[in-house]
């Protein structure tokens, strides 16, 4: 029995809905899916109110935006049974088999399966930023990923059992963008919960445009701010936090933050081009971040 639950905000879901319901069915098994829309009033929802229309498949809207983690711990509220299925909803299924892969780790003794996301091969040129540090960064093998198994759970693509996601739960008070599965992973370490990587990813199928994506980056880390000065997480667990308490021992934060007011425009140039460079967003996310830590 298997609940497949996909948050979205202002996109057309229903391709992806479509492509994994005619996998449940093949696969004979008891399903359902439940796709929540949080609160955009787009007009994409009227196409997703097709989803309605296929068998064991619910769509729902907020009427406010409440946030990616409040979102999803909606969606297992509504849901009904103990194996919970978490996808994007810019996903796209690429595997035949790609259920059934996972349906396979079910009656296995694990409490997380990760099947991996994966980025296309090539994008535009205005989508070259997100691409890039999605492919260099982001994508990794199980064998990479076994390598620190709980720093490489995303919510993306993710198998879960209810009775371990309702020992933690998203965070209630993270209704901004940004770090909610980087919390999520640290709390399935805390309670040492069993965790296994396995070769089943999903495409990430709508990679943002750099303009987006990096004011996507400032919300993610006016988040992880937040999460950092609510002493919510180890910093530890976060390698970019642990080099921001670095330079912070020796009182480089301050020279970084003045770094970032005067550099804005280069970070803009470079980053909005179509060969966006990473070192040089990796500057600009730590230069931001020492910014805002001191503003607060």
């Amino acid at each position: 029995m298997l609940s497949i639950l996909i948050p979205t905000y202002n996109y057309n879901v229903y391709p992806l809905v479509k492509s994994l319901h005619a996998q449940a069915i093949e696969a004979n098994i008891i399903f359902e899916i439940l796709s929540n829309d949080d609160g955009s009033k787009s007009a994409l929802n009227l196409e997703n109110q097709k989803i309605n229309d296929l068998e064991h498949c619910s769509f729902f809207e907020n009427e406010n935006n409440a946030g990616l983690s409040n979102n999803r711990n909606d969606l297992v509220e509504k849901s009904k049974y103990e194996n919970l299925l978490f996808i994007d909803g810019d996903s796209v299924v690429i595997k035949p088999t790609f259920l059934s892969d996972y349906l396979k780790s079910i009656s296995e003794d694990f409490d997380v399966v990760y099947g991996g996301r994966v980025h296309p091969e090539s994008v535009e040129n205005d989508r070259k930023l997100r691409w890039k540090y999605g492919k260099f960064r982001e994508d990794r093998t199980v064998k990479q990923r076994d390598k620190s198994i709980y720093k490489s759970v995303l919510f993306n693509n993710t198998l879960i059992k209810l009775h371990t996601f309702k020992k933690i739960g998203f965070e209630k008070s993270l209704i901004k963008y940004g770090h909610e599965d980087t919390l999520f992973a640290y709390q399935l370490s805390n309670i040492k919960a069993k965790v296994k990587h396995i070769d089943n990813p999903i495409l990430h199928g709508d990679v943002d445009l750099n303009i987006v994506y990096i004011e996507k980056t400032k919300k993610a880390l006016n988040n992880l701010n937040y999460i950092y000065k609510s002493k919510l997480i180890a910093p530890d667990f976060i390698t970019f936090l642990n080099v921001f308490l670095k330079l912070k021992q020796f009182g480089l934060n301050y020279p970084l933050a003045f770094t970032y007011r005067f550099s804005k425009s280069f970070f803009a140039v470079n980053l909005k081009s179509k060969h966006p460079s990473l070192i040089v967003f990796d500057l600009f996310r730590l230069t931001y971040f020492c910014h805002i830590n001191l503003k607060e």
